[in-house]
Formats: structure tokens, C-alpha cells, sequence
């Protein structure tokens, strides 16, 4: 029998995150790393070459790949029942605190660069790279920091545009933390993301939808990176390949970066 792996946690600040995930892959361990990857694009390029020819995971911590909402929605799209999906709305903002704010300030990135990530990470998943980030950072809060607190991105593709907003200053942020997916056959739309319930229509009934709006509510509370564990134990075993491919994490990494105006 084999002997189980020993599970190892690294707790550092996101600017030395990769140093750490360099010295991980190139010791032959899987890693999983926590989002974004950092603010250097050469470096995690460089994590993911190295772990590609050893043939270890990078699972990144994005939390919202594995929510049911939005696994429902990519089952929709992959069924073809959205059509053409020409529009995207995203919000994710919350009060981010005097002292969290001076932390998140260090990083030119912002609210777009901690929060906005994550949709980033699930509108390249849906549509792959942009073909264009213009974005808008502004500084919006009676603080006395750097910090970009109010910031959007628009992410073009040549039949659809995606605005992905985040600040720090939304009263009940969480509460309005929000996907809107719009096709030519069908709108999604998902409110909270983090106890996610699903308003959607349709062109004509698909299956057991009807078309006009209707609500989906999920028995289970969402549990963030329980799911992750549990795909990434299973691509150890052998069972399924990682779902997640090194080309798909680098591409939105790019974006984010150039989203949050880092490159």
C-alpha cells in the first residue's frame, strides 16, 4: 500500500506567495496556491513550466469554480440552451476595514487585483481570453491611502462585452455579489454568488425549465474549497485528469493583471 502524502501549509503574504511556489514545484510537490498568483507574470509562467515537465498539479484557489450555481450555468452554456452569450455583468465587492485597507494598498492592483479575480477567473473559464481589458481605477473612499477602492473592468470579445465591477465601500457588498449571463436563448442570473440562487429564462422550455423567469434554490449551503480538495484528491489518484489547464490559469492571470493595471 502506499504511503499517504503528508499535507504541508505555507502562510505568507501575496507578494512572496510565488517564491514559495517555486521552491514547492521545483522540491517535486503538487501545490495548491492561493489567488491571484502574485504580480509577476514570468514567474508563475515559470511555475507552470516546471511543474508541466514534472507533471505535477497547480490547482489555484479561485472560489467560485466548483459553486453548483455556476456549475449549472456551464451546463446550460455546454448544452447550447443560452446561445450566443453577448453579455456578462459581475459584481463582487465588500466594506473592506482602515487596517485591511492599508494591507490591500500595498498592491497597485486594488479591489480588482483581491476580489474582482475571482470572476475574472470564471469569465475566462466561459469565454477564454479577452481581447481587450480598458479599465477605470478610482479612489473613492475618505481614507487616506493609495488604495484603488473603486475600480471596473470591461473585457471584450468580438460578439460579447463583460463589465466586472469591485470596490471596498458596498454596504452589504456580500448580499449584492452577483453573475449575470446573457445568450441569445437565455439569461442567468446568479444572487448572492456565496449562497448562490439562480433566476433564469429561457427562449423556449428546455427540459423541466419553463421560459418565462423561475428561481433555483440549492438545498446545501456552499462550502468554499471543500469541492477543490476533492477534485484535486482525486486527480492524485488518478481517477480524472486536473480540471483546470495551465494554459487557462496563465490566461487569466494575463487578465487580471492587465484588468488591474498592473501590465
Amino acid at each position: 500500500m502506499a504511503t499517504p502524502q503528508k499535507l504541508r501549509s505555507i502562510e505568507t503574504q501575496v507578494r512572496d506567495s510565488l517564491q514559495y511556489a517555486l521552491m514547492c514545484v521545483q522540491a517535486g510537490k503538487h501545490i495548491h496556491l492561493d489567488k491571484p498568483a502574485g504580480e509577476s507574470l514570468e514567474l508563475f509562467e515559470r511555475i507552470l513550466k516546471s511543474a508541466d515537465r514534472q507533471k505535477l498539479i497547480v490547482q489555484m484557489g479561485y472560489m467560485y469554480r466548483y459553486n453548483p450555481a455556476w456549475l449549472l450555468l456551464k451546463d446550460f452554456h455546454r448544452r447550447g440552451w443560452l446561445g450566443d452569450i453577448f453579455e456578462v455583468h459581475a459584481v463582487m465587492s465588500k466594506v473592506i476595514g482602515d487596517q485591511d485597507r492599508i494591507e490591500l494598498a500595498q498592491y497597485a492592483g486594488g479591489t480588482m487585483f483581491e476580489l474582482g479575480c475571482h470572476l475574472i477567473d470564471l469569465v475566462v473559464d466561459l469565454l477564454g481570453e479577452p481581447v481587450g481589458t480598458p479599465s477605470f481605477h478610482r479612489h473613492s473612499g475618505a481614507q487616506p491611502d493609495m488604495l484603488r477602492d473603486n475600480m471596473l473592468s470591461v473585457l471584450e470579445y468580438p460578439r460579447a462585452t463583460v463589465s466586472i465591477k469591485s470596490s471596498a465601500l458596498e454596504v452589504e457588498g456580500f448580499a449584492r455579489r452577483h453573475l449575470c449571463v446573457c445568450g441569445t436563448q437565455g439569461t442567468v442570473h446568479i444572487q448572492p454568488l456565496d449562497k448562490p440562487k439562480v433566476q433564469v429564462a429561457f427562449s423556449h422550455p428546455r427540459d423541466n425549465y419553463s421560459q418565462d423567469y423561475q428561481e433555483i434554490l440549492f438545498p446545501k449551503p456552499f462550502e468554499r474549497y471543500v469541492a477543490d480538495a476533492a477534485d484535486m484528491a482525486q486527480v492524485l489518484r488518478g481517477e480524472k485528469d486536473i480540471s483546470f489547464s495551465f494554459a487557462h490559469d496563465l490566461a487569466v492571470q494575463r487578465t487580471i493583471l492587465r484588468a488591474s493595471g498592473l501590465i
